[in-house]
């Protein structure tokens, strides 16, 4: 019994010093509150070289709440343990950053740490910011802290235990952050690094187009790039598993974050949309190119169809496709001519709003799962990357789900000769469902 009784105290000595342990290692200071009373100043270069790179990191775009002030938070993020809500950025000192240092800003960027002391989840990509140099975090500060102020009592976060437990990002922290700035790869040329440096940095990309593991951390090796989930929308991937029957070259990658528009592979639609329109289509034809340099080394080096042989392979393709419209003799063909063939139409017919993209191209219609075709024509295109692609109509209210699944199981089978989608009909009415709300 007295053995029993010694093993026992052991066992809650061990405890007690890994609790210890574990209380201090997770326990940082808060950073001394910044001086409202004698604000930094900044020069108006440093500024604007701020703004661009916040456009570059899509700030706004997560940081602001459908409706309402830019950066001023409240988004509403889901995840199955419960929703996260994106933080005020603006120079409030009540509700945002307005009584951060630098330092303290730094801190939030590189470990994922706020002003106080407190973890922030990694829903905010901070273990891809982490590798922001010192350089432009200042000028990202400089940016953020010039902005005008905005007071916003957003919505605290509310996740179930025991994630709600911030401490406890200490331990996913040690297993999925390597703090520091981005060191280049002297193997590489220069512009592949700048365009290594933009995606894994600030453009975080892989957030969105990297499965994650069962920590929800991004994985790496041969599936990084290879394709995520973003607001209900699946990424695709953007290295050698790309579904585009045509892969990428730089000036397609280019076009495409110039413009949210590629003919050969379709329109940024859902989630990419805006970060093409306000952040990607502002960036300079360098740092474009740089970034297109760095995603095409990711995609099969001999390639699924070289230079000099794409315009003939795309057409190829729209020609053995759109060939198969007629005659009618599907439900599903009969409302694709009568419903889509107006505008996605590829036989030298009228542009009738904005572009007029290749079904038969669309990177989406060759994805193993048909999310983002049914997002697509559930709730059409309403806010494209640019005015100048022109819009969509949504088809909830014109077609019953039976009709979808007809329309979109004839563009699978028959446009991209690829197998049917396994339970389309229950995606088709779940996602109707989930996306009711908003529109």
């Amino acid at each position: 019994m007295m053995r029993l009784k010694r093993v026992l105290g052991w066992c809650v000595g061990i405890v007690v010093v890994v609790g210890a342990a574990g209380l201090w290692y997770s326990s940082h200071p808060e950073i001394e509150p910044l001086n409202v009373k004698n604000p930094a100043k900044f020069s108006e270069k440093q500024i604007a070289r701020g703004k661009l790179l916040a456009d570059t990191g899509d700030c706004a775009v997560c940081h602001t709440s459908k409706d309402g002030v830019t950066n001023a938070g409240g988004l509403a993020i889901e995840i199955p343990f419960g929703t996260i809500y994106t933080t005020n950025i603006t120079p409030d000192v009540e509700t945002g950053i307005g009584d951060w240092s630098f330092e303290a800003f730094k801190r939030a960027m590189r470990e994922g740490i706020d002003r106080k002391g407190n973890y922030l989840y990694p829903a905010f990509p901070y273990t891809a910011f982490t590798k922001t140099t010192d350089a432009d975090l200042e000028d990202l500060y400089a940016y953020l802290m010039s902005q005008t102020a905005v007071k916003s009592d957003n919505p605290v976060t509310d996740l179930s235990f025991p994630f709600n437990i911030r401490r406890g990002i200490s331990a996913w922290n040690l297993l999925f952050l390597s703090p520091g700035a981005y060191q280049p790869d002297t193997a590489q040329s220069e512009e592949w690094n700048r365009g290594a440096y933009l995606v894994e940095g600030l453009g975080h990309c892989s957030a969105c187009h990297t499965p994650r593991n069962l920590m929800f951390a991004e994985k790496t090796g041969d599936d990084y790039l290879g394709g995520g989930v973003a607001e209900g929308w699946i990424a695709p991937a953007l290295n050698r598993n790309t579904p585009s029957p045509m892969g990428w070259n730089k000036d397609e990658l280019v076009e495409y974050m110039r413009t949210g528009f590629s003919a050969n592979h379709g329109v940024a639609a859902g989630p990419m949309a805006p970060v093409v329109k306000e952040g990607l289509s502002v960036q300079s034809d360098a740092d474009l190119m740089a970034i297109a340099t760095y995603l095409v080394s990711f995609q099969d080096p001999k390639g699924k169809v070289a230079d000099g042989d794409r315009a003939k392979a795309a057409a190829d393709i729209n020609q053995q496709a759109y060939s198969r419209v007629e005659p009618l003799t599907t439900q599903g063909a009969r409302i694709f001519s009568g419903a889509c063939m107006a505008c996605h139409n590829q036989s030298g017919g009228p542009v009738l709003n904005g572009v007029n993209p290749s079904i038969a191209l669309n990177s989406n219609l060759y994805e193993s799962v048909p999310d983002n075709m049914i997002h697509i024509v559930l709730n059409g295109v309403q806010s494209p990357a640019s005015d100048k692609l022109g819009y969509m109509p949504a088809f909830r209210y014109n077609m019953n789900d039976q009709q979808i699944v007809a329309l979109l199981s004839y563009l699978r089978e028959d446009f991209a000769k690829q197998p049917a989608w396994p339970g389309l009909a229950e995606r088709v009415k779940q996602i109707r469902l989930e996306t009711e709300k908003d529109n």
